[in-house]
């Protein structure tokens, strides 16, 4: 009998294995990148959530900045000029303003920004207070001014009325202290055959003008010598003269006036009557007719005045 030989043992076929790896790699694979996409949505999950996060602080921060920026413009406004006096701490607070705007309006760290904005804050603070400061000293100082302005223009308004009535006073001193002549007359005479002077009013008769006046009595004015000028104007403002020398002629008010008649009285401060007499030079040439004015001058002040017709 022949002996069977003893049977081989079964292996497995390499190709079967090389499959169940494959699967497994997959199957790790597979939980690999389901692993990533998990951690990936859970990433971007956290990124849009610090994103909204940096957004709501960048739109907290824009609008601190935006209150604190409308507040400071409200005070410059506020205080008006006086501002102008803090114009470089103004130009500091605008500048880093501006830098701030653009960290928000680009890549931006929070605490950086946070940081600049509280110091900007601090700046702006010390702005108020030393508009605050400025204020009340230009409060005082205005006040003080008021005050003085009032006490000026009081004192002026005092000095004012006090000249005036030493104007008054001087004035009435003045009056008071002039020499007056009252009753002045000026009448025309002509002389008749027997040589008697009788008042006329023709022209054609006149030969000379008797102008009389009686001197007030004055207590105030000095004694002693009186030159009293008289002046006669034609009814054309001519003036009756001897001649246009300055031998008939006087100073009045700064102005060199010719005269008609002169005379020197003695004054005692007791009333005196004095009378002037104007001669006609050529007797046989008529007067003009129409008024005539006569004035009385003494230490530069008219102290009289008469008229008399003509026809």
């Amino acid at each position: 009998m022949d002996q069977q030989k003893p049977q081989a043992k079964q292996e497995i076929p390499p190709k079967k294995k090389t499959s169940g790896l494959f699967i497994l790699i997959i199957i790790i694979l597979i939980i690999a990148v389901g692993g990533l996409i998990v951690w990936l949505m859970m990433t971007k999950t956290e990124l849009s959530t610090l994103q909204t996060e940096k957004e709501q602080q960048r739109v907290e921060l824009q609008k601190e900045l935006d209150s604190l920026l409308i507040e400071h413009n409200n005070i410059k406004e506020e205080y008006g000029t006086l501002s102008d006096s803090l114009f470089v701490k103004d130009s500091v607070i605008q500048e880093n303003a501006n830098e701030i705007k653009k960290l928000l309006n680009t890549k931006w760290e929070y605490y950086k920004i946070k940081k600049k904005l509280k110091l900007l804050q601090g700046v702006a603070q010390g702005y108020v207070k030393q508009m605050d400061s400025l204020y009340n000293v230009n409060k005082a100082l205005t006040e003080e001014n008021i005050r003085i302005k009032e006490e000026f223009d009081y004192e002026l308004k005092l000095n004012s009325e006090l000249t005036r009535v030493a104007e008054d006073l001087s004035e009435m001193v003045e009056q008071a202290s002039a020499l007056k002549a009252y009753n002045t007359t000026a009448v025309p005479m002509r002389l008749k055959s027997n040589g008697k002077e009788v008042p006329t009013d023709k022209a054609r008769r006149l030969e000379k003008i008797k102008i009389c006046f009686t001197l007030s009595e004055n207590l105030i004015i000095p004694e002693g010598t009186k030159t009293l000028y008289v002046r006669i104007a034609r009814p054309d403002k001519l003036i009756l003269v001897k001649n246009k020398s300055d031998d008939y002629s006087f100073i009045f008010q700064g102005e060199t006036l010719q005269y008609s008649i002169m005379k020197d009285v003695e004054y005692n401060n007791i009333q005196k009557a004095v009378c002037l007499d104007w001669i006609k030079r050529y007797s046989k040439e008529p007067m003009m007719t129409g008024v005539y004015n006569v004035e009385i001058f003494s230490d530069d002040e008219v102290i009289g005045n008469a008229q008399f017709t003509l026809k």
